[in-house]
C-alpha cells in the first residue's frame, strides 16, 4: 500500500472519529438535558409547587458583597461554594387566632342549669347567679331562593271606559325573563370569579328545586356581556390614561367558533393598573392570536410604559410605537428556580447564585414598598443598582463559558436577552419590577380554564 493511500485512510479515520466524538458529545448533552427534565417534572409532580426559597438557600449567598470578592472563583469552580455550610437560627411560628367580625348578626343561646343542679350539694342552699362564660361559634345558613311577584295595577276611566293605564315596573337586566339582577350577579360571580362552570351551577340550583338548563344560563351570560360593554369601554379609556400598565396573556380553547377548529388555541389577554393605583382596573380581552396587532389595538393611543413578560408581540409593538418596555423579574427568576429544582438533591450551583442576588433585589423592594417615591428611587439607584452590577458581572462570567442545552442555559439566555428591559425599572420609583400584578389577575381565569372550555356564540 502506498504512503499516499495510508495517509488518506488515516485522514478519513480521523474525520470519522471526530464525527463520532461530536455525536457522542451531542448525545451526552441531550441525555443530561433529559435527566434535568425528568428531575424537574418529578419535582413538579410530587414536590411542592411554591417558588419560595428555603432559608439555607437564601442565607448561603445572603450578602452580595461576597460575590464582589469571590466572583472569579465562583465562575471557575462552583464546587467550592457548594461545600460551604450555613447555620440557620431556629424560629417559633406564632399561631394566629381567627377572630369573628363584630358586625355579624348575633343570636344568643342561653345554657342554664336544671332546678336540681341549682341546689348546693353541701348545705342544700339555692345557688346564686354570679356570672357567665361566653364563647362564640360561626354558623352557616344555606342560600335561600325566593320568587318576587310583580303586580302591575291597572286603572280605567269609570266614565268613558276608553282610558286604561297599567303601572310600569322598573327596567330589568333582561326583559321578559324571570332572572333578576341578583340572580344574574350570583351566576356571573360563581362562573368567572369562583370558576364554577354553568353545568355545575345548574346542578346546584336543582338541589334547591329549580330546573335551570345550561343553555338558558349561557344565554343569560351573553346578554349580560352585551349589557356591560359600555362600562368596559369606559374602563378601557381609564386604562389608556395611565402612565404605566401591566399586560399578560394565556392560552384558552374555544368551542364552536365560526371558521376555527375546536383544538385551535386562542388567547385571553389581561390589562391592569399597577398595584399602587388609587383606582385599580382589571380588564380581559379575547382574541384568536397573540400578535402585536392585538397589543396595539388594546393600547390604542396610550403612551403608557408597559410591564410584560418576554413575549415577542410586546417587543414588536413597543418598537413600532417607541414605547418603554419593562422586563419581568418574576419570569427571569422562575427559570432559575426550575434549574435549581433540576439539580441533584443536596447540590448547589449557579442557579442558587443567581437566585440569591435576585432575592436581594426583591428584599429591597419589600423594604421600600410603603416608603415615599423619593426614598424608593434613592435606594434603587444606590442599592439595587449595585446588586444589578454584581449580577451582570456574574452573567458575563457565566456566558464566557460554553452553556449547554440545559435549564440553566435557558435561564441564563433569558436573563441575558431580557437584561435591558429588566434593569430599567430602577429609573422610575413608580415602575414595578415584575408582572405579578397581571399574573395574579389572570390566575382566576386559568383556574376556571382547567374545568371547562369556553364557547363563542
Amino acid at each position: 500500500m502506498k504512503n499516499t493511500d495510508i495517509l488518506a485512510e488515516n485522514l478519513a479515520l480521523k474525520e470519522q472519529i471526530s464525527s463520532l466524538l461530536k455525536q457522542l458529545s451531542d448525545h451526552e448533552s441531550e441525555l443530561a438535558f433529559l435527566r434535568e427534565r425528568i428531575m424537574l417534572l418529578t419535582q413538579q409532580r410530587f414536590g411542592r409547587s411554591s417558588e419560595k426559597l428555603d432559608s439555607p438557600q437564601i442565607l448561603l449567598f445572603d450578602e452580595a458583597e461576597v460575590f464582589a470578592e469571590e466572583i472569579e472563583e465562583v465562575a471557575s469552580d462552583e464546587a467550592d461554594v457548594a461545600d460551604e455550610s450555613v447555620v440557620v437560627p431556629a424560629h417559633t411560628r406564632k399561631k394566629k387566632r381567627i377572630s369573628l367580625p363584630d358586625n355579624l348578626p348575633h343570636k344568643d343561646v342561653i345554657h342554664d342549669l336544671s332546678d336540681a343542679e341549682k341546689v348546693c350539694p353541701h348545705d342544700g342552699s339555692t345557688l346564686k347567679h354570679i356570672g357567665e362564660d361566653v364563647s362564640r361559634q360561626l354558623i352557616y345558613i344555606p342560600a335561600t331562593v325566593e320568587v318576587i311577584r310583580h303586580h302591575r295595577l291597572k286603572y280605567a276611566c269609570p266614565c268613558c271606559d276608553q282610558h286604561i293605564v297599567t303601572a310600569k315596573k322598573p327596567p330589568q337586566p333582561i326583559e321578559k325573563s324571570f332572572a333578576s339582577a341578583s340572580l344574574l350577579a350570583h351566576i356571573i360571580l360563581s362562573k368567572y370569579a369562583d370558576a364554577l362552570p354553568l353545568y355545575r351551577q345548574a346542578t346546584m340550583f336543582k338541589r334547591l328545586g329549580i330546573e335551570l338548563d345550561t343553555t338558558t344560563l349561557a344565554n343569560w351570560m351573553i346578554r349580560c356581556g352585551e349589557l356591560v360593554q359600555p362600562l368596559i369601554n369606559l374602563l378601557y379609556d381609564k386604562l389608556r390614561e395611565q402612565d404605566c400598565l401591566h399586560m399578560d396573556e394565556t392560552v384558552v380553547q374555544v368551542l364552536k367558533e365560526a371558521g376555527r377548529r375546536a383544538d385551535q388555541e386562542s388567547r385571553m389577554w389581561v390589562m391592569t393598573t399597577p398595584s399602587a393605583s388609587k383606582q385599580p382596573v382589571v380588564l380581559y380581552h379575547y382574541s384568536e392570536t397573540r400578535s402585536a396587532e392585538v397589543v396595539s389595538h388594546l393600547l390604542g393611543d396610550s403612551q403608557a410604559t408597559l410591564m410584560t413578560d418576554g413575549c415577542p408581540s410586546y417587543t414588536a409593538e413597543a418598537k413600532q410605537s417607541e414605547r418603554i418596555l419593562l422586563g419581568c423579574w418574576a419570569h427571569a427568576r422562575r427559570y432559575f428556580v426550575e434549574a435549581q429544582k433540576a439539580q441533584p438533591k443536596g447540590k448547589q450551583g449557579k442557579a442558587d447564585q443567581a437566585l440569591s442576588l435576585i432575592q436581594k433585589l426583591y428584599r429591597i423592594e419589600a423594604e421600600t414598598r410603603d416608603a415615599p417615591p423619593d426614598v424608593r428611587f434613592w435606594r434603587r439607584c444606590r442599592e439595587s443598582k449595585a446588586v444589578l452590577d454584581l449580577l451582570r458581572t456574574w452573567l458575563d462570567k457565566t456566558l464566557d463559558n460554553p452553556i449547554s442545552k440545559s435549564l440553566l442555559g435557558k435561564a441564563v439566555t433569558y436573563l441575558h436577552n431580557q437584561w435591558p428591559k429588566l434593569v430599567r425599572y430602577i429609573e422610575n420609583a413608580d415602575w414595578p419590577m415584575d408582572n405579578n400584578r397581571a399574573e395574579n389577575a389572570i390566575r382566576s381565569f386559568v383556574v376556571g380554564r382547567n374545568y371547562v372550555h369556553y364557547c363563542i356564540m
